[in-house]
């Protein structure tokens, strides 16, 4: 299966420690996002913490977050 299992990671989001699991797919795409955008992980992982619905988790928040961005750039 493309993207494999779930990779645990550690970020800091406001002063804490959180760990998130994505495919090391979404990892690599987000790390990328991140520097093009001239942003630490954590900065655009807090920023993207701040603006999800509690009710949906951060994995998936940043999974959406990378989808998102991977079409509006027309990578289909």
């Amino acid at each position: 299966m493309p993207g494999g299992r779930p990779v645990k990671h550690s970020l800091t989001l406001q002063g804490h420690r959180t760990s998130v699991s994505l495919e090391d797919v979404f990892w690599r795409e987000f790390r990328r996002i991140a520097a093009e955008d001239g942003k630490a992980l954590n900065a655009l992982a807090a920023e993207i913490d701040a603006a999800r619905d509690p009710e949906t988790g951060l994995a998936s928040s940043i999974r959406v977050f990378v989808l998102e961005r991977a079409l509006a750039s027309g990578d289909r």
